[in-house]
């Protein structure tokens, strides 16, 4: 007997309603020593930390580049930011894609590679995939893959609440935002708390279908803004831990940059609560909704934590380097996969990163593969189910000198083992990352044969991807430049450790007034 159509619409509907949810949150700028779950003593995020405490804690996660936008443009395709097509390799609206003499003003040895200013639309987006399955898509937050005509809306989300062209939050962290895609909110309202409403409507307008949602936090990208209050209740923390009278400096010369040695910034552990306080409302409309057994929670980070350059706001350690530096800080990532009734609270060791975040969805959700889509991804399927999958090796390309300190360069991880090729001099750096977390002994000399079959395979995998390289700079002046890592020696790190002493003091003040009561300001003067 041939089913009615009832039947059949009861069936498929059935079946639609059955499939898991998932919500993929990303935080900008996290490094992973900033969460409590990986040790910090000083920031607070029970919220993040319950998502790690159910799920599967990947101990060697890591995103696909140093910088934002690659990373980003991975998780969306599940290709490596260097594979032609993508090109993507690093931070949208950085050196504009030129690699003229004429249009690169700093004093390098390289003139950095060309890259692309948008995603391209040809890509079928994670988002596309899922919303071809039936999926309903939301995003909310930091985009920063391209221009009008190439955002959130025209790469498969439904939905696009605060996604654009910006890196950063035009109107800072209170409202009024400045942000064509999110309506401001009450005067003083804390952007990362608002897109984790924003997320947490979604799921109850959608929790009677299957959907995918994206909660991109711009926290805690600079600038490094909080309330006075939570400011407040982190300095008053630190003097209790006894860091207000910190006797080491608080930053040290690493290669080419200062870097944080230190998690005692109040202002930037005010940002942290804010950015877990959203991911709380997400879990909490969940659990309000009934959908916590039925929904699949990604948390990571774009790149690692700023303790170069930009607010200079945190300390990776024991991890080396932070935000675009070519380092496992730069580039080891909190990654946590809560898959309800599988993950337990567990912790594994193999290697995971940001490219295999679409085949594992698809795969979880039981929609086909797209091989030739997500080429550098894998399904991480049997690795949450506490089995394994084939050995392999993952990839870095970043030819680009990081506002943070980064150096041109290339690294492969195999096994324990990493290594790092300098584009400057064809230099390579080989450390046993198990054993030396924080990159200080270079293995090369050592383990000559080991180098050379790893930079070997590296460079065929360039060839492959066809990954771009940068050129030779001819207004280098190695002179100059030994003249300015001599005064930054002398003079900037000195600055750099009394500036940020000032933010401990009781009477601390940011330029200009608490942001909190700035913005109200300027709320009131926008409605005059």
């Amino acid at each position: 007997m041939k089913p009615t159509l009832f039947a059949l619409f009861v069936a498929i509907t059935t079946a639609t309603a059955a499939r898991p949810n998932f919500v993929l949150i990303l935080v900008d700028d996290l490094g992973r020593q900033d969460l409590s779950c990986e040790g910090s003593s000083f920031y607070e995020t029970p919220n993040v930390d319950r998502i790690a405490g159910k799920g599967m804690r990947f101990a060697h996660g890591y995103s696909t580049c140093q910088v934002c936008s690659p990373s980003r443009a991975s998780i969306q395709t599940g290709k490596y930011p260097a594979r032609a097509g993508l090109a993507i390799t690093d931070y949208i609206g950085g050196t504009q894609g030129r690699n003229q003499a004429e249009h690169w003003k700093r004093n390098t040895q390289l003139l950095p590679a060309r890259y692309e200013m948008q995603m391209r639309l040809e890509e079928v987006t994670i988002a596309e995939a899922m919303k071809r399955g039936g999926y309903k898509t939301f995003f909310a937050g930091k985009w920063h893959l391209g221009h009008t005509g190439f955002g959130p809306e025209d790469q498969g989300y439904d939905v696009n609440k605060g996604g654009h062209i910006a890196g950063t939050p035009p109107g800072g962290y209170f409202s009024p935002y400045n942000n064509s895609a999110l309506e401001d909110g009450p005067p003083g309202e804390e952007l990362p708390v608002r897109l984790g409403r924003e997320t947490a409507k979604f799921i109850s307008d959608h929790k009677d279908r299957p959907f995918f949602a994206m909660l991109s936090f711009y926290s805690v990208h600079g600038p490094i803004q909080s309330t006075e209050a939570r400011w407040k209740k982190y300095r008053n923390k630190a003097e209790r831990m006894g860091l207000t009278e910190r006797e080491d400096p608080r930053f040290i010369l690493d290669r080419t940059k200062e870097v944080r040695q230190a998690q005692d910034h109040p202002v930037y552990a005010g940002m942290m609560e804010a950015m877990d306080e959203g991911v709380g409302l997400v879990l909490e409309a969940l659990d309000q909704h009934g959908l916590a057994d039925n929904t699949i929670v990604i948390f990571t980070s774009d790149n690692g934590g700023v303790s170069s350059g930009d607010g200079f706001a945190t300390s990776c350690l024991p991890l080396r380097g932070g935000k675009g530096r070519q380092w496992e800080g730069g580039v080891r990532q909190p990654l946590y996969i809560y898959w309800p009734g599988v993950t337990r609270g567990t912790t594994t060791d193999i290697p995971a990163t940001g490219t295999d975040f679409y085949p594992t969805l698809l795969d979880i959700a039981g929609l086909p593969a797209m091989p030739k889509q997500h080429v550098d991804g894998v399904s991480l399927v049997n690795v949450l189910r506490g089995g394994k999958i084939a050995e392999r090796s993952l990839f870095w390309h970043y030819p680009h000198y990081g506002n943070q300190g980064g150096e041109p360069s290339a690294m492969i991880r195999k096994g324990e083992w990493k290594l790092i090729n300098y584009f400057e001099d064809d230099r390579s750096e080989l450390y046993h990352v198990n054993r030396d977390l924080g990159e200080r002994e270079n293995l090369s000399n050592q383990e000559k044969e080991r180098t050379a079959t790893m930079l070997k395979e590296l460079k065929q995998w360039q060839k492959e991807v066809g990954a771009r390289s940068p050129i030779p700079n001819p207004n280098w002046n190695s002179a100059a430049y030994e003249k300015q890592m001599e005064a930054l020696n002398k003079s900037g790190i000195p600055r750099r450790n009394a500036q940020h002493s000032e933010i401990l003091n009781a009477d601390y003040s940011p330029r200009g007034g608490w942001w909190q009561a700035r913005k109200r300001q300027q709320a009131a003067k926008k409605k005059k």
